[in-house]
């Protein structure tokens, strides 16, 4: 069973804001064992994770961290006539994960993130004394391409047309809190200019990016640019793969990331 707690208002928000989360892992890891956080994408909550968090720390033996963040899962919906601000991912990976991190008393646990997730991880570990162990990016996004904004416009047509609503309605406590919250600032043409690419110098934790070959929302450039301006961070390719390699290849993606995590983590 999930838990919820309440964090203070952050940004434009007025109002004390619930936020649900779990926590994965075996039951027999220790209770010193390193933490992985991990970050959903723009549709994404507790439960879209499927079995991929409990997976990987079952590999690991760590304890792992899912939550659903503002207007996504169980957590408190977005009101309709308050869109996400241009800089929520921002605030997102600077204000509401530290506030959360506190409140739950975890410190310096490595972040795993997919998508919209993958961006956030990038902002986190790109701020100043970052207090991350390290990065896991799946698919991340540090500028707009117009694919990402095609795989949008086709998302919108399935969730208005298609059966993606009804789909999505069973995740979220108001999908259309959450799909308007992601779809609307993404495709807001005063986003199109968003970068994050002078914060990718600033990484210095150890750093993966993950993406597939054939992602419907991004070219490889997404994760090559991380390799550009942080020469230390390691990249895999999978072929044969779209935006979800978590889900797709699921035990490929695990065992790289459990070699990488080894490789680098301490105690």
């Amino acid at each position: 069973m999930n838990d919820f707690i309440v964090l203070p208002p952050w940004g434009a928000q007025t109002r004390l804001m619930t936020i649900e989360y779990a926590w994965v892992g075996p039951a027999r890891a220790a209770p010193d064992a390193p933490v992985m956080v991990f970050l959903h994408e723009g549709l994404g909550c507790i439960e879209l994770w499927r079995g991929f968090p409990a997976a990987l720390c079952e590999r690991l033996q760590w304890r792992g961290l899912v939550y659903s963040r503002f207007a996504y899962g169980a957590s408190t919906p977005r009101p309709h006539d308050e869109p996400f601000s241009d800089d929520y991912l921002e605030r997102e990976a600077l204000v509401v994960l530290p506030a959360l991190l506190r409140a739950l008393d975890i410190e310096k646990p490595w972040l795993l993130g997919h998508s919209d997730g993958g961006s956030i991880a990038l902002i986190a570990a790109g701020c100043e004394a970052a207090p991350y162990a390290g990065i896991v990016t799946i698919a991340p996004h540090y500028c707009v391409e117009e694919i990402c904004l095609q795989g949008i416009e086709r998302a919108r047509a399935a969730y208005e047309q298609g059966g993606l609503r009804k789909r999505l309605a069973k995740y979220h406590r108001d999908v259309d809190s959450a799909f308007y919250g992601w779809c609307n600032a993404w495709l807001d043409p005063r986003r199109h200019g968003w970068c994050i690419e002078g914060l990718l110098t600033h990484i210095a934790c150890p750093a993966f990016a993950i993406q597939g070959v054939q992602d419907e929302y991004a070219t490889l450039d997404q994760i090559e640019a991380i390799a550009r301006h942080a020469p230390h961070a390691e990249l895999l390719k999978i072929d044969e793969c779209g935006h979800f390699p978590f889900l797709a290849c699921a035990d490929t993606v695990i065992e790289a990331i459990a070699s990488f995590v080894e490789r680098h983590a301490t105690r």
